[in-house]
């Protein structure tokens, strides 16, 4: 199995970690790094790591000057740039699926870049909303919205686009039970703290109706959503925004988690950490856990998908 690697923030952790994880990488896929030779001796000679000699690559048309732990216009161009040739690679069939290592956002607004991060640009190329789900085999997240102000959540919460969302979930990951956490404290009190909770259960009684099966339970009180006892009873939990589900899965498995996006026509799964910029090119050792995982994840779905097709 081909996977295309996004070779991420060069100024960041990225590429130490793709040099460090090639031997066990190669064991179950075949990686394709897209990132260009010269670039790659740059960073390499900059970590005084060693090339391995199978370590495939494919050319980026931008060369720069590394500046370790900075976000840079160039490295956000070139971030960019090798993150569209993955996903052309994979629209093309020329690969089966793509892994992304970590960008920097400010990084991508110098070099004014649209987009605030992968998903959103995947959910623009394939017009279709891509669903974030972060965590490990341990706890799933998903995001109803991610990257937005907290302030614009409530005004997001809507009935049709809910249902739709739950629906194209759960067709991804067929779980037969999965929470949906409320918005406001104490899932609303009835109204008195929020009514947006009203709005959820309308949702996950429809999606539900629609799947011809109880699937969605919730709304979910936030702050007991995660507790042991309830993680029992589910391991996939819908949130209604970005941190609502993160601060869980980071405070559980920060080394282990990764980032999949579902409801695409391409397989794509990432680390879920950034470019570590504080431990970038100083002999930090940065972890591969996330990254193993993301591309253990990808060769999952690549194999999930060709069982279907058969």
């Amino acid at each position: 199995m081909k996977i295309a690697v996004s070779i991420g923030d060069l100024n960041g952790v990225g590429i130490e970690i793709a040099l460090k994880a090639h031997k066990e990488i190669k064991e179950f896929c075949h990686p394709i790094y897209i990132i260009d030779d010269k670039m790659l001796s740059l960073a390499s000679n900059l970590l005084e790591v060693e090339i391995p000699k199978d370590f495939e690559t494919m050319e980026v048309d931008n060369i720069f000057n590394i500046t370790p732990s900075k976000p840079t216009k160039e490295s956000g161009k070139y971030s960019y740039d090798s993150f569209k040739k993955a996903v052309n690679l994979a629209v093309q069939k020329d690969v089966d699926a793509i892994v992304t290592l970590p960008i920097n956002k400010e990084a991508w607004s110098k070099a004014d870049i649209s987009f605030k991060g992968h998903t959103e640009f995947l959910a623009e190329h394939f017009q279709k909303e891509a669903i974030m789900m972060i965590g490990c085999e341990k706890l799933f997240t998903a995001f109803f919205t991610h990257h937005i102000p907290l302030k614009d959540v409530p005004s997001k919460i809507k009935e049709k686009n809910l249902i739709n969302f739950l629906v194209d979930f759960y067709k991804h990951i067929k779980e037969k039970e999965i929470g949906v956490l409320a918005l406001n404290p104490h899932a609303g009190d009835n109204g008195i703290i929020g009514d947006e909770e009203k709005t959820i259960e309308k949702a996950i009684k429809k999606a539900n109706e629609t799947l011809k099966d109880k699937i969605f339970i919730g709304p979910l009180v936030p702050d007991t959503a995660f507790t042991p006892h309830m993680r029992k009873n589910f391991n996939y939990f819908v949130c209604m925004y970005h941190d609502q589900g993160l601060i869980a899965v980071k405070s559980l498995y920060f080394d282990e988690s990764i980032n999949v996006s579902l409801n695409l026509p391409i397989i794509r799964t990432s680390v879920d950490h950034g470019t570590a910029y504080d431990i970038a090119y100083k002999g930090k050792n940065p972890s591969t856990k996330s990254y193993i995982n993301a591309v253990k994840e990808a060769v999952r779905l690549i194999q999930k998908k060709q069982r279907y097709i058969i």
